[in-house]
């Protein structure tokens, strides 16, 4: 299988993967939302790319162990550009599809809520590595909206604490160090499981366990289309791995599957 920019999978005759598809499962990485702004980690102009020191402010036991890091943790969430980015083609494009005939559901590995935002209903949406959107207390486990606690921080507290048990608050996602939540987790693995087309967009398909859906998917049946601009360690199970720009080939992709 030879991949290529201008493939058959979003131009010309329709491919064998894209007729009587019933069930669809997306699986996205941060390479969906760079379009709305919002940089990856790893690629060429990645958070972590540029500034190496910054994948500390996500690992786990750094950030309980060290007030400094959770300083500028905060400091970092005040400042994402998520809080402003909006949908970009690519999310509408699966957000259609989620409101069509076909049975879909996005996995994504994003914490930036634009598939909800762009209008895929939440229930069809899986976070595997949680949302930005809420803290939780790692002491406790109470959770609350992250705006809250950005209140409290643009009021002057550098590091804020649990209201309930004066614990360390962390956003509501999963870090370097944590393990996935394993329910949500099992409802990723069911929809991967339980398709027909399993679209993975925008992602390196580096990061376990998430990466190995496709391998489920595959196994279970399911035709696997990577959508991602360089290479991905699954790209040999493949029905097709496509290296146009996903702002792009995602709608085209979804215009074939719907047409």
């Amino acid at each position: 299988m030879e991949p290529s920019s201008e493939s058959a999978g979003v131009a010309g005759a329709a491919p064998p993967w894209a007729r009587g598809v019933r069930k669809v499962t997306v699986l996205t990485g941060a390479g969906i939302s760079t379009d709305s702004g919002i940089p990856d980690f790893r690629g060429p102009q990645g958070v972590w790319t540029r500034n190496p020191g910054a994948q500390q402010l996500s690992t786990f036991q750094a950030y309980v162990s060290d007030p400094a890091v959770r300083r500028r943790s905060w400091q970092a969430r005040r400042s994402n550009p998520a809080w402003t980015a909006e949908p970009n083609p690519a999310h509408v494009a699966l957000a259609e599809l989620a409101g069509s005939h076909l049975d879909t559901r996005v996995i994504t590995q994003n914490i930036d809520g634009l598939h909800q935002k762009a209008g895929t209903p939440a229930e069809r949406v899986i976070e595997v590595h949680g949302s930005m959107f809420s803290v939780v207390c790692v002491s406790c486990g109470d959770r609350s909206p992250m705006a809250g606690a950005l209140a409290r921080v643009e009021a002057g507290e550098e590091d804020p604490a649990c209201n309930r048990c004066g614990g360390i608050l962390k956003s509501a996602t999963v870090m370097f160090g944590q393990r996935l939540d394993p329910a949500v987790f099992a409802r990723a693995e069911r929809a991967a499981l339980d398709c027909d087309l399993f679209l993975a967009i925008g992602t390196t398909l580096s990061v376990e366990p998430a990466a190995s859906l496709c391998g489920l998917a595959a196994g279970a049946g399911a035709a696997v289309v990577i959508v991602n601009a360089d290479p991905t360690p699954y790209d040999g199970l493949a029905a097709e791995a496509v290296r146009e720009p996903i702002g792009t080939a995602v709608p085209r992709i979804a215009r074939r599957l719907l047409a």
